[in-house]
């Protein structure tokens, strides 16, 4: 049994279908009725299993707690959570405190409130399974113009890195957790009015492709290119981000001008592995 939150449509969605091809009841989580109604006629059409919905605000606990014991009492529990749940109206520094509070109260505390609410239960029933927390790259290189969902995407790496540590160290547990890093996808959330999708993203059903053949591969941090930057480039700007503090650099020296042409140089050599 799978529950994917943020269902309704883009990566959620196509993972939805994915854990559907695989034999799985699926449960998509998501706002609005309608949505959902449309979303679970695209997964049946994948499904082997069932297909439930349920309208779920993750950045409200009762309403996970809800969607806990209505998976459990359906099919008598999870064994696949993805937290996918995600939103990215824009933020700024000084902007407006409720806009940061949404942003917050669903990517990062509907992911703690999804984790805390279904892995105990998970764990306790002693079968396999995953639990995959949808980060991404603003979250490890936090580029300047969106500190808000920069923020969120931070806490959802350090969140899922230790629950992984949490679960390698209890006793009898069978699960692991997994941190999806989406390169450029094209989806609702990324499309800000475009309708086509750019040459130098990736689909959401791409993206899922590319969790699922790590995923079998036991992979924790899944870093996922796109058609526009390689693994080997992003690997350069993770490293970049990591050594501004290292050699005590300006805090996002990526994006400073005295640093332009020798982060250039940087990105262009060759990983020492």
């Amino acid at each position: 049994m799978a529950v994917v939150t943020g269902g309704a449509a883009g990566i959620g969605l196509a993972a939805a279908k994915a854990f559907a091809r695989l034999g799985l009841h699926v449960c998509l989580a998501d706002l609005g009725a309608d949505r959902l109604k449309a979303a679970a006629t695209e997964v049946a059409g994948a499904a082997k299993g069932e297909v439930m919905v349920l309208e779920t605000d993750v950045s409200q606990l009762k309403d996970v707690q809800r969607l806990e014991a209505a998976v459990r009492d359906r099919f008598g529990g999870t064994d696949v959570l993805m937290n996918n749940a995600g939103i990215q109206p824009g933020s700024a520094m000084f902007g407006p405190a409720e806009n940061w509070a949404r942003i917050l109260g669903v990517n990062l505390w509907g992911v703690i409130h999804g984790v805390q609410t279904f892995v105990p239960g998970m764990i306790a029933r002693g079968r396999p399974g995953l639990v995959i927390n949808t980060g991404s790259k603003q979250g490890i290189t936090t580029p300047p113009g969106d500190p808000a969902y920069n923020i969120s995407k931070t806490g959802v790496k350090a969140l899922t890195e230790a629950l992984q540590h949490e679960l390698r160290n209890t006793p009898d547990c069978r699960l692991s957790a997994h941190l999806l890093i989406p390169g450029f996808v094209f989806t609702a959330l990324a499309a800000r009015g475009r309708t086509e999708k750019p040459a130098g993203a990736w689909t959401a059903d791409q993206t899922v492709e590319f969790m699922m053949a790590r995923l079998a591969e036991g992979d924790f941090y899944i870093l996922c290119p796109d058609n526009d930057v390689p693994r080997a480039l992003d690997e350069r700007r993770i490293l970049w981000a990591a050594g501004d503090i290292v050699e005590n650099r300006p805090p996002l020296s990526r994006w400073h001008r005295d640093y332009g042409a020798a982060f250039d140089a940087f990105s262009r050599a060759e990983i020492k592995k």
